[in-house]
């Protein structure tokens, strides 16, 4: 069964740094294609935050580029999202997700993904 679990999230003040980590188990890391960060504020759909690819290609919403940085470790089963200079708009429920099965150009869409963690929540205070 495989079990993806997030952890990391706080409340911060507005220009603070926070880092995600989720780690997937129950899987082989190595074959899965795609690995992202979602959220979801109350009322609003979930979207795609930062997506990474086996190969290590990454993408970004345009709301977090060159705030948000997302990384993986294969030796660990992990994939990290680093978030600096956070916003209350940032304020969201995150959600780690991972894929067998994607296509990298629409990574950032939910629809790619077949394995969600929980969700860890963010919120930023100004």
């Amino acid at each position: 069964q495989v079990q993806v679990v997030e952890s990391g999230g706080a409340s911060v003040q507005a220009g603070g740094s926070l880092r995600l980590s989720c780690t997937v188990s129950g899987y082989n890391y190595n074959m899965l294609l795609c690995m992202g960060w979602f959220r979801q504020a109350p009322g609003k759909e979930r979207e795609g935050v930062a997506a990474i690819t086996r190969g290590g290609t990454t993408g970004y919403a345009e709301a977090v580029k060159g705030r948000f940085t997302i990384s993986k470790d294969n030796n660990t089963n992990t994939h990290y999202l680093e978030m600096d200079n956070l916003r209350p708009e940032d304020t969201a429920m995150y959600f780690c997700a991972a894929s067998s099965a994607c296509i990298s150009l629409f990574f950032l869409q939910k629809t790619q993904y077949n394995f969600w963690g929980q969700g860890t929540q963010v919120t930023v205070s100004s």
